[in-house]
């Protein structure tokens, strides 16, 4: 903890840099992807400050878009589309994903309830071809497609999307090399960036 206080001091010792920011945010992508501590979109993808808006949950997961029951990932979709009219989505998953393993494999959750209960929203049974894959790479992109799917119910996205206004990208991130690939429709595969 001591090297991030530290840095947490001297960080602020450059306001010059910051200024701006207080003038509001205007980014044009939505970021959504896991929780874990190795995925760093800022780092990936080279933005600064105010260039990415962020969601971030475990195993990336977009729940199911439900009026009358919002969450915080449905508010930071919204937000980001209607106030901020980001004009990219990207999901991005990653390799070596602990929520997506866990469902790959049937491990057991009891002993941590919110876990489980949050996996449920996974959209479906990620597709496997290796369950003994570390990565979990086919299921991960399997994953990331459910959940570009599972945006698509939003309204605020349709309604986007529909108009031309709306991009929506699936990304894998490989932890162990930091290769980024991108799903291509034409051929229904995550190929390099």
């Amino acid at each position: 903890m001591q090297p991030l206080i530290d840095n947490a001091r001297t960080f602020g010792q450059r306001p010059e840099e910051f200024a701006r920011l207080a003038e509001g945010q205007s980014p044009d992508v939505l970021f959504i992807t896991c929780s874990d501590s190795r995925v760093v979109p800022a780092l990936i993808t080279g933005a600064r400050p105010g260039e990415l808006f962020e969601l971030r949950t475990a195993g990336n997961i977009v729940p199911p878009y439900a009026s009358g029951h919002p969450t915080a990932e449905a508010a930071t979709v919204e937000y980001a589309v209607q106030v901020l009219g980001v004009s990219d989505i990207v999901v991005c998953g990653h390799s070596h994903c602990g929520a997506i393993g866990a469902l790959v494999r049937g491990d057991d959750l009891g002993a941590v309830p919110a876990v489980r209960g949050w996996l449920a929203h996974a959209a479906d049974e990620p597709a496997v071809s290796d369950a003994a894959d570390p990565a979990c790479a086919d299921a991960v992109q399997h994953h990331v497609l459910a959940q570009l799917l599972r945006l698509r119910s939003y309204p605020c996205v349709e309604q986007r999307l529909a108009s031309g206004r709306l991009r929506l990208h699936g990304w894998y991130y490989e932890v162990h090399t930091g290769a980024v690939r991108e799903h291509r429709a034409a051929t229904d595969a995550f190929e390099a960036l």
